[in-house]
């Protein structure tokens, strides 16, 4: 008679997310809502050390404003596009901005997708699982 030993299902690693934008409170709440959904999440709040961070925390997905002190979030995306290490890291730029030169611009520096603020927390996720799966991380 054998006995089935029951093989334990692998846990799947939660995608690692690095949220970026200066204003603390949107980054909180994005934070809170993505750790929710059960996502890895870091934020940096800091233009000026947004490409260290990127470069310490290895994200799977970026979400970055676009209108930052410092530098702005066309600047972040063109020198992480520039780089080996992170060209393939997708970027989403969540932004107050809306004209077709802003969204047009944030593909040419090689970002991903562009996503309107106010957003919807489901569109936000939906976004995410779409990109996510499209780089295999899901």
């Amino acid at each position: 008679m054998s006995t089935k030993i029951p093989i334990p299902k692998q846990k799947v690693k939660p995608a690692k997310i690095l949220v970026i934008d200066d204003e603390p409170e949107i980054t909180e709440v994005i934070e809170a809502f993505l750790k929710s959904s059960g996502y890895e999440v870091v934020t940096e709040n800091t233009a000026i050390v947004a490409v260290e961070r990127v470069l310490d925390y290895k994200p799977d997905l970026i979400l970055l404003d676009i209108m930052m002190a410092g530098m702005d979030g066309y600047q972040i995306c063109e020198e992480l596009k520039k780089r080996p290490d992170t060209r393939n890291i997708p970027v989403l730029f969540l932004t107050g901005k809306d004209s077709r030169e802003d969204s047009g611009k944030s593909f040419k520096v090689g970002g991903d997708m562009f996503i309107k603020k106010p957003f919807s927390g489901d569109r936000l996720l939906e976004i995410i699982n779409v990109v996510l799966v499209s780089i295999g991380k899901r």
